[in-house]
């Protein structure tokens, strides 16, 4: 059976990762604006206030882990906040050790957590497949592996930059297996914790090709098709077929980036007949045609 949310995590190729140590003391407040990457931590002693725009404010405890897959305007703080300091999140300077709130004297707040990016051409449109918010308690291997992380970005050995793609890897699909059944907004994780849909959804991602209806997937879960059309819109926050042409023009974007094959061949991996269709249904979806893509990407280097 496929795994459609690995696939996803593969297909968004996570790299480039910069870590961080954050420690904070007294009453402090801080707010970040819109930083679109995903970003990650994982607290290691105190506590502090997390507020994440669209998002119930929730506290953060040591041994807890956050992920956000877009990073949306957010603020920390302690629990009884200071002063509002605002961030730009684009433009403030990286720093390897951030203190907020009072400067001198011992940390009432330690986390360890940092950022990375996303290489694939639809991760945009892939990330809104995720939770916008995942807040994780007694997980341990998570903080282990933001450690890990740390470690490995601050090294500068041989093979560094696939280790950290890895680790980030196995890093979002520890936490994405780990959120709780239906805390997540409607997207693949509220989907795949359904096991009717789940099933759907693992035959869709299984043969890509084929050419699907809904009746043909609501006979691999198990449904009717007003029953199943309905369930799986809810939950996924897409209609079936609409998740499965994004889901094939997201396979077919990467292909076109590897420039192999031909135009007819890549057609034939997502599920179209001819070049032809494939085009059209391509141009619709992204705004321009296959080959003026292709091009562009070559352009890129």
């Amino acid at each position: 059976m496929s795994d459609p949310l690995a696939q996803v995590i593969e297909l968004l190729r996570p790299q480039t990762v910069f870590s961080k140590g954050i420690t904070a003391a007294g009453h402090w407040a801080v707010e970040y604006t819109e930083f679109g990457r995903p970003a990650f931590a994982a607290m290691t002693m105190g506590r502090c206030r997390l507020s994440v725009e669209g998002e119930k404010p929730v506290t953060v405890e040591a041994g807890d882990f956050v992920l956000l897959p877009a990073t949306p305007r957010f603020g920390m703080s302690s629990l009884n906040p200071g002063p509002l300091r605002r961030i730009d999140a684009r433009t403030d300077p990286a720093k390897h050790e951030v203190r907020h709130g009072r400067q001198d004297g011992p940390p009432e707040m330690r986390q360890f957590g940092g950022w990375f990016t996303f290489a694939a051409p639809d991760a945009a449109l892939l990330v809104t497949l995720l939770p916008r918010m995942i807040h994780l308690r007694g997980v341990p291997r998570l903080t282990q592996l933001v450690h890990m992380l740390g470690e490995e970005a601050a090294r500068d050995d041989a093979g560094r930059d696939l280790i950290l793609a890895r680790l980030v890897e196995i890093l979002l699909i520890e936490a994405l297996r780990a959120a709780p059944e239906g805390a997540a907004a409607p997207g693949l994780l509220r989907g795949l914790s359904d096991p009717r849909i789940a099933s759907a959804l693992r035959s869709l991602h299984g043969d890509i090709t084929r050419t699907w209806t809904v009746p043909d997937l609501a006979a691999t879960a198990g449904m009717s098709r007003s029953a199943f059309f309905e369930r799986f819109t809810r939950l996924v926050g897409r209609r079936p077929m609409e998740y499965l042409t994004t889901w094939r023009m997201a396979v077919a974007r990467d292909l076109l980036r590897q420039g192999s094959l031909a135009l007819d061949e890549v057609a034939a991996r997502v599920g179209y007949g001819s070049a032809s269709t494939f085009s059209t249904a391509f141009s619709r979806h992204t705004g321009q045609p296959p080959g003026r893509y292709a091009k562009a990407v070559l352009a890129e280097g």
